[in-house]
């Protein structure tokens, strides 16, 4: 690897940044992989920058197809976070739940009652609101957005900040009523396009009604998107 890839890659790193190294096999040319940002020899397609992005979010590092010759990718994955908007009964047992799966969680909620360290152990919890919270913690790759206020002054500026970001999963608390409405002002916010990435109603169709089987539901299908092929 040459010098200034190196140091580079030990800086990404140094940040606790995901990272990928891709590598030709055949003549030992690199790219780093950081985020949208690609630096150094290679040039990669689209298709390989999805699988790259596939392949980070489950660190799993790998051969590429390539009609150029055999490249190699070498993952350096953080471990994946969940941004949780609303401090909910829901999340009082999602927040543990993801924790335990190997997130890294973050709970964001103005209302100063609700995000507590009481009600929320063991996780990191800001009273900021959510644009000025995502802003300043930045939404990667390997970052899960779940928004359960049910609160459009919270949820919606947290969705579009996601919507606007390479996050893998977003989230969205909600009646099918309620998803209808809010697709309505984010397509008026100008993000029409992007809309068919919020999962909603969150979570997959276990058919749980209580705050403990939706946040089982809400991990199983964030775990099936952060390990789909």
């Amino acid at each position: 690897m040459k010098a200034g890839l190196f140091e580079r890659l030990l800086t990404e790193r140094a940040a606790k940044r995901a990272v990928t190294v891709v590598t030709r096999i055949a003549d030992g040319a690199q790219v780093l992989v950081i985020g949208d940002e690609i630096s150094g020899e290679l040039e990669l397609t689209a298709e390989q920058r999805d699988e790259i992005r596939r392949r980070l979010r489950s660190d799993k590092s790998g051969v590429l197809e390539s009609s150029g010759g055999a490249l190699f990718a070498r993952c350096y994955a953080q471990p994946p976070r969940m941004v949780i908007v609303g401090a909910v009964h829901i999340t009082q047992a999602l927040a543990p739940m993801a924790a335990m799966a190997g997130f890294e969680v973050v709970v964001i909620d103005p209302r100063r009652a609700f995000a507590t360290a009481e009600r929320l152990p063991g996780v990191t919890v800001t009273t900021e609101w959510p644009d000025e919270a995502l802003a300043r913690i930045g939404l990667d790759a390997q970052t899960a957005v779940v928004t359960l206020s049910h609160d459009p002054k919270l949820d919606d500026p947290a969705l579009i900040a996601a919507l606007q970001s390479p996050c893998f999963y977003i989230g969205a608390l909600g009646s099918s009523r309620t998803h209808a409405k809010r697709v309505a002002r984010l397509t008026e916010a100008g993000l029409g396009e992007a809309l068919p990435r919020i999962r909603a109603p969150v979570g997959l169709d276990l058919g749980g009604r209580s705050p403990a089987e939706i946040a089982v539901s809400v991990l199983a299908q964030v775990l099936q998107e952060k390990y789909r092929k």
